[in-house]
């Protein structure tokens, strides 16, 4: 009989790689089922879509094996014969099996709860997180059982070290150092490969998102999303010659009651001019976190009438329709809010180096005496909130400002309830009002997040559900404007409520556009007379109309317009991901991409899906591309910053403009 030649001693040694890449490939497919069963409906039953899925997401897989596989092969490298063979090497081999499986394994579960808060695999919000352990780690344990979660894992993992421990036995027949290291090398050299050669958007050749997202793998994108978390414009995506993309932002932001100062084609400064006195009422801006239109029954209550109290709101205001989102994360909102600008790519300039003297909205509240805070939950350290703000214009208040002798009715890792975050807002607007200055306070909520908890006895709806905290941002806000109604300030304070971005951003197209749909209330009683406007309008729109509302004239180099002066026709938003860059303008949505890709669609404005346009329209896409292109010049070479002569004063028009849309009585 023949005899089976025994393996080489090589092939011994390095068999506990196999017994890895094994398990690795069954973990990633086990991943994406569960993934793709969460999934719903976003992924049609389709074969195609599935061989895509888990044939590309294998190729992914492993790729990323070659990554997460160097700790186990640089032992099996390293370890001398007879210590790796020996019983304490043979134990170590064990162990070494056993962290890398239960790491996976709950980076595996990682996954699935990040896909059921996104939607997506890991990607740049993951990366952002990592930064913030305290926030991260605190909601986790508010969020889920963890404790029970891990050691389910590591008995999970223990179990299948000990069924496939064969594949983990130390033997050598007698290798050498430099034999192992040719191994090495190999790996090494395919290391490197997959790097220049393989990038993650290589997977995203379909039109549905969600499939794209399935065929990735979590870690590798992980580390891709860090990878382009500074995205330079004028590298990665579609330009114009300078001059002309600076003439065409020119002539897109340029509205009747605006008159640019010079002829320089790369200065943005303008003269609102309005006739008559300005207002110089105070202003209350809430940005509320995650308040996604569709929460409201204006908008169909898809989670059931759980906002009372905002759509009786809607009624009495200035209730904006047809409003989009400049992104996904708060820190697009606060930087849409306070700059109105394009979202830039990659990081948000909140968190951007070289972020301090900009020109920001509380700049203009600021030279005309105002108070201008902004007012947040939590820790403003979280997102670089505080020293943005504090470095802009703004002082800032936050949840260390909570003396000891305070109530606080309840708090999460990411602040105190939303109640106790409007009685600080009050207490900042009441020592403006007893120094005689009017204020302007930006104040960021945070119960509308997850582990979504809030103070015992205030709604029906279930504590710790996103329709129990919608429920109770609802109850919260109808609280803060009774609370303030018995000021003496009320009659001359406006109102300004909206979100800071949507509830989810999963779709099946990249940007799925129902996911940017968020609402705005503009409400004063004594000078907004109630109305729904139905232009579209951008986020970056708000600063500027509230400024028109109050008939201030200013000089400004926002982006943004006052919807009211904006011509028919032009209006537009800007919805975005941190690498693709959308620009809406009536029924179609062009999105940059790195790379210098391109997408136009028309979007379905109900479900985010999106059917793409063939030809292109050149002219959208030449717009898409100034605006985001002169934004990122404009900050790289640091011609955002406030200028000494923002400050002049801005002489009224002496009669009202002839060429102004008419405004029903809006101010009074």
């Amino acid at each position: 009989m023949p005899i089976n030649p025994s393996p080489s001693p090589l092939r011994q040694r390095f068999k506990p790689l196999w017994w890895l890449g094994i398990a690795y490939v069954v973990l990633g497919a086990i991943t994406r089922i569960i993934l793709l069963a969460m999934s719903g409906s976003g992924v049609p039953l389709n074969p195609l879509y599935y061989l895509y899925a888990f044939g590309i997401g294998l190729g992914y897989d492993l790729i990323t094996l070659l990554y997460v596989a160097w700790p186990l092969l640089l032992y099996l490298w390293l370890m001398p014969v007879r210590a790796y063979v020996s019983r304490p090497g043979q134990w170590v081999l064990y162990i070494l099996g056993l962290v890398l499986l239960f790491w996976l394994m709950f980076v595996g579960a990682s996954e699935l709860t990040f896909w059921a808060e996104f939607g997506t695999r890991f990607n740049f919000i993951a990366v952002d997180y990592l930064v913030y352990t305290t926030e991260v780690i605190g909601n986790i344990r508010e969020s889920y059982p963890i404790g029970r979660w891990l050691t389910l894992l590591a008995l999970a993992a223990i179990i299948v070290v000990w069924v496939t421990r064969r594949g983990l036995r130390a033997s050598d027949g007698g290798t050498r150092f430099l034999q192992r290291g040719k191994v090495v090398l190999v790996w090494f050299v395919l290391t490197v490969l997959s790097v220049v050669a393989v990038k993650g958007t290589l997977k995203d050749r379909l039109d549905n998102a969600y499939v794209n997202e399935l065929s990735g793998n979590g870690i590798y994108e992980f580390f891709a999303a860090f990878r382009s978390s500074h995205l330079d414009y004028a590298r990665f995506y579609r330009t114009l010659p300078d001059d002309q993309a600076f003439k065409d932002v020119r002539e897109m932001i340029k509205t009747p009651e605006a008159t640019y100062l010079t002829d320089d084609p790369q200065d943005l400064t303008r003269e609102i001019r309005h006739a008559g006195p300005e207002k110089h009422l105070n202003v209350v801006l809430i940005s509320v976190e995650s308040l996604s239109a569709d929460f409201l029954q204006h908008f169909g209550g898809s989670h059931g009438n759980i906002t009372p109290n905002l759509d009786a709101l809607a009624e009495q205001s200035m209730f904006f329709d047809n409003l989009y989102a400049n992104g996904t994360r708060t820190v697009r909102g606060l930087e849409a809010l306070s700059l109105s600008i394009p979202p830039a790519p990659g990081d948000s300039l909140i968190k951007a180096h070289n972020n301090e003297n900009l020109f920001t909205l509380a700049d203009i509240f600021n030279d005309r005496g105002y108070q201008s805070d902004f007012v947040y939950g939590g820790y403003g350290y979280f997102d670089n909130m505080n020293y943005y703000f504090s470095h802009n214009g703004y002082h800032t208040v936050d949840r260390g400002d909570i003396t000891k002798d305070q109530t606080i009715h309840h708090e999460n890792v990411w602040g105190v309830a939303d109640e106790d975050l409007y009685t600080l807002a009050l207490k900042q607007m009441d020592q403006a009002q007893a120094a005689g200055k009017p204020f302007f306070l930006h104040i960021m909520t945070t119960t509308n997040h997850r582990p979504f908890t809030f103070p015992a006895g205030r709604v029906k709806e279930r504590n710790g559900t996103r329709e129990g905290a919608v429920a109770y941002t609802d109850w919260s806000i109808a609280d803060f404007i009774n609370r303030a109604r018995s000021k003496p300030y009320f009659d001359d304070t406006i109102f300004v409520i909206t979100a800071d971005h949507c509830a989810s951003s999963a779709g099946r197209s990249s940007v799925p556009i129902n996911r940017y749909h968020i609402p705005l209330w503009i409400y004063a009683p004594k000078h907004i007379q109630p109305q729904h406007v139905k232009q579209l309008t951008a986020q970056i729109d708000i600063a500027p109309t509230v400024l028109g509302l109050l008939n201030f004239s200013y000089r400004s180099r926002f982006f943004g317009a006052d919807i009211f002066q904006l011509p028919a026709g032009q209006e537009r938003a800007f919805p975005a991901t941190y690498e693709k860059l959308g620009y809406l303008k009536g029924d179609v949505l062009t999105v940059l991409e790195p790379q210098r890709k391109l997408e136009q669609v028309h979007p379905n404005f109900d479900t985010g899906d999106a059917t793409p346009i063939q030809p292109i329209d050149q002219k959208q896409v030449d717009e898409a591309t100034a605006f985001y292109q002169v934004a990122a010049y404009l900050f790289k070479h640091g011609k955002m910053v406030r200028k000494p002569e923002d400050s002049t004063a801005v002489k009224p028009e002496v009669a009202p403009s002839q060429s102004s849309p008419a405004v029903p009585s809006t101010v009074h």
